[in-house]
């Protein structure tokens, strides 16, 4: 139920948080303190591994949202801890009016206080925040520092502030230091825009490169679990990409650097999209970029790196031909390339020849076992769609010959079936999946696909007589389930065996499986009406495993 004065409920915080971070969340009711309400938004801190800080944003009108400085939620995740808060909310939710009324009261009271100091009462309050605040303190150091245009000493600021090195005790950044460190860089980061702010952008853009440059050398020595080191340097790149935009620098020397940040095989961190830049590299930039690009693909043909500049630029021009001759170069030996031409083809409206790339993959694939299924469900879709049902069966049937897999054999019957001539492929189909199931091994997958093919369509019968001699043991335990209730005296052998197979593991998972074993043949003994064979039987197995407590908890719990 949402509640009118949060504007949220309990089941808004379970549908953003998930059930398992909702149900953890329960348990960080005590722990949430500071609760601070303010026009549509709290915050909170939460003790957990660490003390966290929490805040939401919420109303009528946009729901809720929020954010934790822990490790899940900096990564964008509403956490159990967001949860606690949100739920510590609704529970206080008739206080809510109130304590906004009091926090605009504060508020205005501090803002006439402030009002009513002199300059030197304002100089001294500042100078005592300064004092004990180590990050304000160095926030207003850079801020007076580019005002004055002190830019050497804001390049030193920014320098320490990405140096990894003191964080580096034995030459690695450890997990333990990892989010130090990262405070640090997007401070760097917030400094950088403060720069562009300043009318500095110019500057800011060649003070980001620098450190982008030490966080791509550095990155490989840290341990960066959590992601937190990411998420600052991505702070330093969004910095670069709002200064180039205030002041463009060189097109021709964005394009290079762009270029080389992009090939750059050490660079784990950043993940710059040249095409962000567009509006600043203009059209000499981006032809630029083209050429480098060009260049750099012809050196390295297969490069992962150079394929995907390319793509990139080429799809902003938007030249499909230009596209799929670039993807015609190196087509993946698994038809995936010929899907992706199909589909550009296909969105450039041009359906006819994207359906002959796709057919073109399918023929040049044609003896191969693994074929990217997507560019056969491709094929088949396009064929039933333009009333080629038959040739989607053709289609199907080839691929069954090849795979022999029980997914291969649903995607014929699927296909027969819109044709209306299941009835006549299901024998041949079955017999491609019984030649399989003669092959010495028996099957490609555990038992032979053949058991796995009847069991889907519900032929019992036929399964129970090739499952003779050839099933495993996931096989028999299907039958069984599927053939409790028409042939229980059958099911109960199988259940019997696979029960004896089943005492010696050990652990939860293995009991509990043991239990639902005993379960299916307690079942199969009703229907037959030989229940107190059952008893005895269940009785002389307890007696066999009975030093197994938590065995026998097990089997208490699910009434054997």
């Amino acid at each position: 139920m949402t509640s009118e004065v949060a504007g949220f409920g309990e089941d808004d915080l379970r549908a953003l948080s998930g059930a398992r971070s909702f149900e953890r969340g329960l348990e960080y009711l005590d722990a949430v303190s500071g609760l601070e309400v303010g026009d549509g938004s709290v915050a909170a801190e939460v003790r957990g591994t660490d003390v966290y800080e929490v805040e939401l944003a919420f109303g009528p009108d946009e729901g809720v949202s929020g954010w934790c400085d822990c490790p899940y939620g900096q990564e964008g995740n509403f956490c159990k801890h967001c949860v606690a808060v949100g739920l510590t909310v609704l529970r206080r939710e008739k206080t809510l009016p109130r304590q906004r009324a009091a926090a605009r009261a504060r508020a205005s009271g501090v803002e006439a206080w402030l009002s009513a100091l002199s300059r030197d009462d304002l100089l001294a309050l500042v100078r005592e925040q300064i004092a004990e605040d180590r990050a304000l303190r160095r926030r207003l150091e850079l801020r007076a520092a580019a005002a004055r245009h002190d830019l050497g000493m804001v390049r030193d600021r920014i320098v320490a502030l990405t140096d990894p090195r003191p964080f580096a005790r034995y030459g690695y950044i450890e997990y333990a230091d990892a989010s130090r460190y990262a405070r640090q860089v997007a401070e760097a980061a917030s400094t950088l825009r403060a720069l562009t702010a300043d009318g500095q952008a110019a500057r800011a853009v060649g003070l980001a490169e620098e450190a982008i440059r030490v966080l791509v050398e550095a990155y490989g020595e840290i341990d960066d679990s959590d992601g937190v080191v990411g998420q600052a340097a991505a702070a330093v790149t969004e910095a670069h990409l709002e200064a180039c935009g205030v002041e463009c620098p060189d097109p021709a020397r964005l394009a290079e650097w762009l270029v080389g940040m992009v090939l750059n095989d050490s660079n784990y961190v950043t993940d710059l999209d040249p095409l962000d830049y567009a509006d600043s590299l203009g059209p000499s930039g981006l032809a630029r970029m083209r050429q480098l690009a060009a260049e750099a693909l012809r050196r390295e043909p297969s490069g992962w790196a150079e394929r995907y500049l390319m793509e990139r630029l080429v799809k902003a021009e938007g030249d499909v031909d230009a596209l799929v001759a670039l993807y015609a170069r190196d087509l993946d030996p698994s038809g995936a390339t010929h899907l992706r031409i199909a589909e550009e083809l296909e969105t450039a409206g041009r359906a006819a020849e994207a359906l002959i790339w796709a057919e073109r993959g399918l023929r040049d694939r044609a003896a191969e076992t693994y074929v990217d299924g997507r560019l056969v469900d491709y094929v088949c879709e396009r064929y039933a769609r333009t009333g080629r049902a038959a040739d989607a069966v053709t289609v199907r049937r080839d691929r069954l010959r090849l795979e022999r897999s029980l997914a291969a054999y649903q995607q014929l019957r699927a296909a027969a079936g819109a044709a209306g001539r299941w009835e006549a492929e299901r024998a041949a189909a079955l017999a491609i999946l019984a030649e399989d199931a003669r092959r010495e091994r028996g099957g490609r997958y555990g038992g032979p696909v053949l058991i796995d093919a009847l069991l889907d369509d519900g032929d019992l019968d036929a399964a129970w007589r090739e499952a003779v001699g050839h099933a495993d043991d996931r096989q028999w335990a299907q039958l069984a389930d599927l053939s409790g209730e028409t042939r229980p005296a059958d099911a109960l052998g199988v259940y019997l065996r696979l029960i004896e197979q089943s005492k010696g593991p050990t652990g939860d998972r293995a009991y509990e499986h043991l239990a639902r074993l005993l379960q299916a043949a307690r079942n199969c003994h009703r229907a037959l009406g030989t229940e107190d064979a059952f008893t005895v039987y269940l009785t002389d197995l307890r007696w066999e495993l009975k030093r197994r407590r938590k065995l026998m908890t097990i089997l208490d719990r699910h009434g054997l």
